[in-house]
């Protein structure tokens, strides 16, 4: 039988954790219930780096903790926006680590191809075509086979750098820089310089 969380829906992000805290624990449950499709939203943009899916969904149900846990009003932007970092940088984190343990070469899952999209309202994109189009390529001219995809992913290991290769992994998943730059712990210059850097190097492949 679903709760009933209506005497919960008036109230802010903010008051609840508070509540929470202050020994309200049927709370949880109603943040778990509201939050649940922005989990499921970022575990499926984080599938195409080679995560489980029902794992990742884990993994964000416990960046979601981590963010009620660690929510500070007086310091932290809204709690929607903390627990978007916190869900990512969970998911990352996992997807990482899954990574090391198959020990699953870059870009594996062929997401060359894939699509993505660096804003919300603005359709999808594949990288290897706004890749194509920037470099003046027309996009039919290219030959979207395996061997190409090969031989991308391999010029990719060898040239970008460990931070470039952690950027454009994010980057596939429709982060704008700005966002890759709060799950990275890193500065937006420094990640959207980093970001121009892996698209002129995988510019200059095609």
């Amino acid at each position: 039988m679903a709760r009933d969380y209506s005497n919960y829906a008036q109230a802010s992000d903010e008051e609840l954790i508070h509540r929470l805290r202050s020994g309200e624990e049927p709370i949880m449950d109603y943040i778990c219930d509201k939050y649940k499709n922005l989990v499921r939203s970022k575990a499926k943009s984080m599938y195409i780096l080679g995560g489980d899916g029902e794992d990742l969904i884990q993994e964000g149900m416990i960046g979601l903790f981590k963010a009620v846990r660690d929510y500070d009003s007086g310091r932290d932007a809204s709690f929607y926006t903390f627990a978007d970092l916190c869900i990512s940088r969970q998911l990352y984190t996992a997807v990482q680590a899954s990574k090391r343990q198959k020990h699953i070469p870059l870009n594996s899952y062929v997401s060359l191809y894939g699509s993505l999209s660096e804003q919300e309202g603005k359709e999808e994109a594949n990288l290897m075509e706004s890749l194509a189009d920037q470099a003046g390529i027309n996009p039919e001219e290219m030959v979207l086979d395996k061997e190409r995809v090969a031989y991308l992913e391999n010029v990719i290991e060898n040239e970008l750098s460990t931070f470039e290769k952690q950027v454009l992994d994010l980057y596939m998943t429709g982060m704008s820089y700005t966002q890759i730059a709060k799950v990275l712990g890193r500065d937006e210059k420094s990640t959207d310089n980093a970001l121009q850097r892996l698209k002129s190097k995988i510019r200059k492949m095609l």
